[in-house]
């Protein structure tokens, strides 16, 4: 029995028609609306500006940052030791962290014979996670931070002078002003008062005047001085030539003996990493205090050796 033949043409036909349909409806959209402005991307979502990384991705190995000939000056006790002892002591200790790519550390103590000495490094590398603060902008306000920790006295800003200092000054000078452009002829007959007040030392006031100044020679100094603070030049202030940002502090703890434990401690902020130099000494002898000075330069020079080395991390 012959089988029914069915058209198959009429099939393909059929189908071509579909797509030919299909790509019609495709066609019907608006071109002005595509080239708009506001039209957003195939994902639906806005793309926003990413804020800049930070310069460092890495921080440098702390216990190997130091040089050898360093720590021989910053802890005298090291010459006391024998070779293999002072080896030991080179190695120094590493600070316990979680992330060693965020945040690491080391430190070192020696003791002598005079004197015990502390050293210890910091390195922390700021990563901020909002996108639209960069990691400098961070690492500047966790720099902040520790300035407010240490209560660091900042700079005066000129223009928020007193207003009672300024009314001064102005006043000062329009009176200079109207002596300069007064006439000769009001200056030459300008005299003396006919009664001028009597100097201090004139007759029997200015004896009695010598007298209390005398006794006022003879009064006791001032000693409410605290006696920890650090000599004039050598208080906790900004370091305008290291790094970005940079600023020391100096404490002394001093016990019932008179003997004293002086902390030195840098903080240096070099793009997004934050590093903190701390230098302790304690000398055993009693009603013996560190030297502020001296201290404070080998905190200085070694904060400088970090941050040349961090340049080249």
């Amino acid at each position: 029995m012959a089988r029914k033949a069915y058209p198959r043409r009429a099939r393909v036909t059929g189908t071509l028609l579909l797509l030919v349909a299909l790509g019609a409806a495709g066609c019907t959209g608006d071109p002005a609306a595509e080239d708009s402005p506001d039209a957003k991307p195939a994902g639906g979502e806005a793309t926003t500006a990413q804020a800049e990384p930070g310069k460092y991705q890495t921080l440098p190995q702390p216990c190997r940052a130091v040089e050898t000939g360093t720590l021989d000056v910053m802890l005298p006790g090291l010459a006391q030791l024998d070779q293999e002892q002072r080896q030991k002591a080179y190695e120094g200790t590493s600070s316990v962290t979680y992330d060693s790519d965020r945040r690491t550390g080391c430190r070192w103590k020696v003791d002598s014979a005079d004197a015990g000495h502390l050293l210890r490094i910091d390195f922390e590398r700021v990563v901020s996670y909002s996108a639209s603060v960069s990691d400098d902008a961070r690492a500047q306000a966790v720099y902040g931070d520790r300035m407010k920790e240490a209560e660091l006295p900042l700079p005066s800003d000129p223009r928020e002078e007193q207003p009672e200092r300024r009314a001064d000054d102005s006043a000062k000078a329009d009176r200079d002003e109207a002596r300069a452009t007064a006439p000769a002829d009001d200056e030459a007959g300008q005299g003396a008062s006919p009664e001028a007040p009597a100097k201090p030392g004139d007759g029997k006031d200015g004896k009695e005047g010598k007298e209390k100044e005398a006794g006022k020679s003879e009064e006791p100094a001032d000693e409410t001085a605290d006696p920890s603070a650090p000599a004039e030049g050598l208080e906790p202030r900004l370091l305008q030539e290291l790094a970005d940002d940079a600023f020391i502090d100096d404490q002394l703890t001093t016990s019932s003996s008179g003997s004293g434990q002086r902390t030195v401690t840098v903080v240096f902020r070099t793009s997004n990493v934050i590093v903190t130099v701390e230098y302790e000494a304690q000398p055993k002898q009693v009603a013996e205090v560190p030297d502020s000075a001296s201290m404070q330069e080998k905190a200085r020079e070694l904060a400088g050796l970090l941050a040349e080395r961090l340049s080249d991390v």
